[in-house]
């Protein structure tokens, strides 16, 4: 059974970092895209950042410049490196794993941004 486990949120002062982390258990071949989503309480769900297994990467313009996503060399862990966070950063944090035919999706981890 695929298990996406996210873990590096919490509350930050504005102009602080994070770091989260989403690990990927149970599957038998690496992600093809591994990325993280934000999703505010009657808001959609939207993209923070994405990373390929080449390695490219995309982000969000709100977030350019001050967050990193990046991969561990087994290709099963994806991070989110949060820098500069802002009070409108705060939302629930979600990973994602797309495969061929499925995606899955982390349980999500609350970040809270205090001004």
């Amino acid at each position: 059974q695929v298990q996406l486990v996210e873990s590096g949120g919490g509350l930050v002062q504005a102009g602080g970092s994070l770091r989260l982390s989403c690990a990927a258990s149970g599957i038998s071949v690496s992600p093809l895209i591994m990325g993280w989503y934000r999703q505010a309480p009657g808001k959609q769900r939207e993209l923070v950042a994405y990373i390929t297994g080449g390695g490219s990467t995309k982000y969000a313009d709100s977030v350019k410049g001050r967050f990193t996503i990046s991969r561990d060399n087994a290709k099963t862990t994806v991070y989110l490196q949060m820098n500069s966070l802002n009070v409108e950063d705060t939302d629930v944090y979600y990973c994602k794993a797309h495969f061929i035919i499925n995606d899955y999706w982390g349980q999500g981890t609350q970040v809270t941004v205090s001004s």
